[in-house]
C-alpha cells in the first residue's frame, strides 16, 4: 500500500511539474520596456488572469530577433518594424501586431556644446554633433535604438565608426544613458526609459518631435513549423491579450510618478 501511495505521489509531483512548467513562456524583448518598468506593470495582469507565467529576457532587439529565430523564445516585443517584417516574411515568426509607441530623443549635456537645439530635423542634429565633435554614445548593440541611429547617420551622409568622438558601449539603454552622463555625452534613448531614470541624471532633452523618431513596438510568435518544441499556444493567449482592450488599458495606465504616459497603446 505505501508503495502504491509513493507512485501515485511522485506521478502527481511529474503531471504537475509538467503543467507548471507548460505555464511558463520565454518572452525576448527590448531593453527599453524592461529598463522604463513597463513589463513589471503589465505582466502580473496577464499572469493573474491566464495562470501563465512570463520569463522575460531582456536584450537589444537585434539579439531579441535571434533569440527567436533560434527557438530560444516562445514570442519576441521588440521596436524594429523592418526587421520584425523581414522575419515574418523569412517564416520564422507569425502573428506580429503593433502594440504601442513612444519617441526617440536627444540627450546630452544641458549646455549644448553642438547646438542641436536650434535645429528642426534629427539628421542635422547628428550633423552638428559630428561637426564639431561633440562626444556621442551609441548603444552599439543592434538593439532597435541602434538601428534607428544608424539610420539617421546614413541619412545624414555620415560614418561615425571609428571616429574619436563616436563611442560604441554595446550596452542597453539605461546603462547607455548613465554612461552618456558620466562623460556629459549625446546619446539617441527613447523616451519611455528617459522619463524613468531622467532624475537621476544630470543631461536634458536637447532635440525632439521629428517624425522620424516615431517608435514603434510590435509583438510577434515564433513560428512552431519552425521550433516545434516552442509554446506557440500559451505566447498567442499573451498576444491576444496583450492587443485587447485589457492589454492595452494596462499600457496606457503605466505612468511615471510626474503622471507622463510612457508608451501609448495602438494595437488595432
Amino acid at each position: 500500500m505505501k508503495i502504491i501511495v509513493a507512485l501515485m505521489f511522485s506521478f502527481l509531483l511529474m503531471v504537475n511539474t509538467a503543467v507548471a512548467q507548460d505555464s511558463v513562456i520565454v518572452l525576448a524583448t527590448t531593453t527599453s520596456v524592461e529598463n522604463s518598468g513597463l513589463l513589471s506593470h503589465i505582466l502580473p495582469v496577464f499572469e493573474k488572469k491566464t495562470g501563465i507565467k512570463v520569463k522575460v529576457v531582456a536584450r537589444g532587439t537585434g539579439a531579441a530577433i535571434e533569440m527567436g529565430k533560434r527557438g530560444d523564445a516562445d514570442a519576441v516585443l521588440v521596436h524594429a518594424k523592418e526587421l520584425e517584417l523581414e522575419g515574418v516574411r523569412e517564416g520564422w515568426f507569425v502573428n506580429r501586431h503593433d502594440v504601442c509607441y513612444n519617441d526617440f530623443i536627444i540627450v546630452g549635456p544641458k549646455n549644448d556644446p553642438a547646438k542641436i537645439r536650434e535645429v528642426k530635423k534629427a539628421v542635422d542634429a547628428f550633423k552638428r554633433i559630428a561637426s564639431s565633435q561633440s562626444l556621442f554614445i551609441s548603444r552599439g548593440d543592434k538593439s532597435g535604438t541602434h538601428v534607428k541611429e544608424l539610420q539617421i547617420w546614413q541619412r545624414a551622409g555620415i560614418e561615425p565608426k571609428g571616429q574619436r568622438w563616436y563611442l560604441e558601449v554595446g550596452q542597453g539603454m539605461e546603462k547607455t544613458l548613465r554612461i552618456a552622463n558620466e562623460k556629459q555625452a549625446y546619446t539617441l534613448t527613447d523616451r519611455g526609459t528617459w522619463l524613468a531614470i531622467k532624475d537621476k541624471l544630470e543631461l536634458a532633452i536637447l532635440f525632439q518631435g521629428d517624425p522620424v523618431l516615431f517608435n514603434q513596438y510590435g509583438v510577434m510568435a515564433v513560428n512552431p513549423e519552425k521550433h516545434k518544441h516552442v509554446k506557440y499556444k500559451e505566447a498567442m493567449k499573451f498576444i491576444n491579450w496583450i492587443i485587447s482592450k485589457e492589454g492595452q488599458e494596462a499600457i496606457a495606465s503605466f505612468k511615471d510618478k510626474f503622471g507622463n504616459q510612457l508608451f501609448i497603446p495602438n494595437a488595432k
